[in-house]
């Protein structure tokens, strides 16, 4: 699907057969045919990236400058509504005053902007402008991103290390589990916005250092660069930092499952303690020889029971004494 965006265009799909308007600032390529990316290409003068080329992962062939036109490709992050984060390659391509974008992928913040570029042409109004906005909504999106995170990194703290009436309570193993499934997700969640954010950034460094920026035309587009590339900078480092508290919550987490596995083997450990000399003293009583003084003595089971039960109760006693139960 090829869409045309700028002061004279309204963002309407272009059919094959069309041309593209003069005045289009931005053309987005949404999964083209080979058909779209001709019109493109005879347009421009220039290849755009293929889906092939997209996916490579070396800088050389993601950042590059060829025949007058800046080629960016980075990864994008989609699918957080959904709950399966991942990460795309969107490529974007300035030449001949035209910023034009090849994706496979839509994430929510390139919805937001198509929809804002319809109602304010102004946001559009010439490529750098349409690169700069468009990048912005993206680290928008990732810092609303990372903040929900961080509210559910507080969450599974809160969770964590709950304490009822100044003791640390028993952790059922059920919860421990979704303990365990929160932290993946929320570090799935991290670990794919710190991929957009340093792609981003690399992306930014890019066109800052290219001399198409520093013409006079692109003054204005420069300074919200760098200040995207500081949002970057603050976004990456507070990325490593959340990414580090779910690792703390890990190792917690994994410390009270060893803690509630160390309580069962203890409660087994007990258990046996408290019923083997009962079972010992019923094994002795059990044997009926025939010259065991108790056989013929009126007490002797009474005294047989009563051992059973002081045997029992009297380790079970200890061990409450000195707090191991």
């Amino acid at each position: 699907m090829l869409r045309a965006y700028g002061p004279d265009c309204d963002g309407s799909v272009i059919e094959t057969c069309g041309v593209i308007p003069a005045g289009a600032t931005w053309v987005d390529l949404d999964e083209p045919t080979r058909d779209e990316e001709q019109m493109v290409e005879h347009s421009l003068g220039f290849a755009v990236p293929t889906r092939e080329d997209m996916v490579e992962i070396e800088p050389s062939s993601r950042l590059y400058e060829r025949d007058g036109a800046l080629v960016m490709t980075m990864s994008v992050l989609f699918g957080v509504q959904e709950g399966e984060p991942q990460s795309a390659p969107i490529s974007f391509v300035i030449k001949g005053g035209k910023l034009v974008t090849v994706r496979y992928v839509t994430p929510k913040p390139w919805l937001s902007f198509m929809r804002e570029a319809r109602v304010t042409p102004d946001l559009v109004r010439d490529a750098p402008t349409a690169l700069t906005r468009l990048l912005d909504a993206i680290i928008d999106r990732l810092a609303d991103e990372l903040e929900e995170g961080g509210a559910e990194i507080e969450r599974i703290s809160a969770l964590t290390f709950r304490r009822i009436g100044g003791e640390a309570p028993r952790v059922p193993t059920r919860r421990l589990e979704a303990l365990l499934h929160r932290i993946g997700r929320v570090q799935s969640l991290v670990a794919k916005i710190r991929e957009t954010a340093v792609s981003t950034s690399r992306g930014v460094s890019f066109l800052l250092a290219s001399d198409r920026m520093h013409g006079p035309e692109c003054a204005r587009a420069r300074e919200q660069m760098e200040s995207l590339a500081r949002d970057l900078s603050a976004l990456i480092d507070h990325s490593a930092y959340q990414s580090n508290q779910l690792t703390f919550l890990l190792d917690a987490s994994l410390g009270l499952i060893s803690i509630e596995q160390n309580n069962a083997m203890k409660l087994f450990s007990w258990a046996a303690l408290i019923f083997l000399p009962p079972t010992l003293i019923a094994g002795i009583y059990g044997m009926n020889f025939e010259h065991m003084p108790e056989l013929e003595w009126l007490m002797g089971y009474p005294m047989a029971l009563t051992l059973i039960v002081l045997s029992a109760v009297l380790p079970l006693w200890i061990l409450r004494r000195k707090g191991w139960i």
